[in-house]
């Protein structure tokens, strides 16, 4: 057998140990920078597969390191270990045991997925040219992202690149998506207070409503995306927050809104930050009422590294096949996974986890997601392939 016959061998027998690990970390999760038991677990496993690692990187996270018996490159492998604050509505016998708290977004998966890699690279050090720096990163789901941190401690530094996955619902169990350039959006969090006076909703003459200039004002700033956004630019502003807690006959002295922006350019995203506060401050002074604003700047736009990203597709193709690698979309979620495609060649792949036959179809972040083990036998060993191939082709 060559090398990636062997890998997918040798994955499909550490697949029962890699669905045990993803079950206990599901049925035990933890929200973004409170993950000490999955740090603990995780260092647990490192330490039994003998390799040497760090604890307490950016608060909660863990940095490995599996130095190959052959020069090269340090490229970097990434999972994420954080879950939601949603209750499960699964009943399986690995669901979560903490009220509130789910692993709703595969972050379970991804930890055992790369915990099984590294299992498999161990047994193949003799083929890795360099070494394989291995990042469990704590808090993808909340500001400021644990990617973030790990940069700001230096966990990526000597990297030549990075490489993530990502389950995927949406892709049939077997499939592997992947995009080159520009891939999922940046988010930013919008938080409006439309301070006006209130009093007798029979008497509104003698009031400044805030409730019908905040409806102005929705309508209005859509303007920023349907006439001031180069329309080959895809940009969306949505507000999904909007209290006015009054009642029929009473109009309230403040409107609170929340909304999310997102786009896939960094110069526009900063311009329209500022078209926002101008046209929201322009109309709610304009109309008499008093303006609190806040913009909280979330995640960077993902963009995967075209030459890398190249390279990881051939390599994919390689593994499973041309004809189970799919294109994928523009995104308009986010993730964190770009500050680091901001700092250093990455690129941010999908596994596919769906199978209608079993009723496993239900999306990220909703409380009956799951995923079909299946696809960590793929996920393991091919994260082990693309780390062994591509630092093969690092190395020249």
């Amino acid at each position: 057998m060559n090398l990636a016959e062997t890998l997918r061998a040798e994955a499909r027998d550490l697949h029962p140990r890699v669905v045990a690990w993803r079950r206990h970390l599901h049925r035990h999760p933890e929200l973004a920078f409170e993950e000490h038991e999955t740090a603990a677990f995780v260092s647990e496993r490192l330490t039994e597969l003998g390799i040497a690692h760090r604890t307490g990187v950016a608060r909660t996270g863990v940095v490995g390191e599996i130095v190959g018996q052959r020069p090269g490159p340090t490229l970097a492998l990434r999972a994420d270990l954080d879950a939601l604050p949603i209750a499960e509505a699964n009943t399986h016998d690995y669901a979560s045991t903490r009220p509130g708290k789910m692993h709703a977004c595969g972050h379970d998966a991804h930890t055992a997925s790369l915990l099984g890699t590294a299992a498999l690279l161990m047994q193949h050090r003799d083929h890795i040219c360099g070494t394989v720096r291995l990042i469990f990163q704590p808090s993808e789901e909340k500001l400021p992202g644990g990617a973030s941190v790990m940069l700001a401690e230096n966990a990526l530094e000597g990297t030549a690149a990075i490489v993530g996955q990502h389950v995927m619902p949406l892709l049939e169990v077997g499939r592997v998506g992947i995009r080159s350039g520009r891939y999922m959006a940046s988010a930013d969090e919008i938080y409006l207070d439309i301070i006006g006076r209130g009093g007798h909703a029979a008497q509104p003459h003698t009031l400044i409503d805030p409730v019908g200039i905040a409806a102005q004002l929705i309508v209005a700033l859509q303007q920023l995306v349907s006439r001031r956004a180069d329309p080959r630019l895809p940009s969306v502003l949505s507000f999904g927050r909007v209290e006015a807690l009054g009642a029929t006959n009473v109009i309230p002295e403040r409107v609170h809104l929340e909304g999310t922006f997102r786009t896939f350019d960094e110069s526009w995203r900063s311009r329209a930050h500022e078209a926002i506060r101008d046209m929201a401050r322009g109309i709610v002074e304009g109309m008499g009422a008093r303006l609190e604003l806040e913009i909280r700047r979330g995640y960077p736009v993902l963009t995967n590294d075209e030459q890398l990203t190249a390279s990881v597709r051939a390599a994919i193709e390689a593994y499973v096949g041309p004809e189970n690698v799919v294109d994928l979309d523009l995104w308009m979620a986010s993730e964190d996974f770009a500050y680091y495609t901001q700092a250093l060649p990455g690129c941010f792949y999908r596994i596919g986890t769906r199978n209608e036959g079993r009723g496993i179809v239900h999306g990220l972040h909703t409380p009956q997601f799951d995923i079909d083990e299946e696809a960590l036998a793929l996920s393991t060993g091919l994260m082990a392939w693309l780390a062994l191939d591509g630092l093969a082709r690092q190395a020249g």
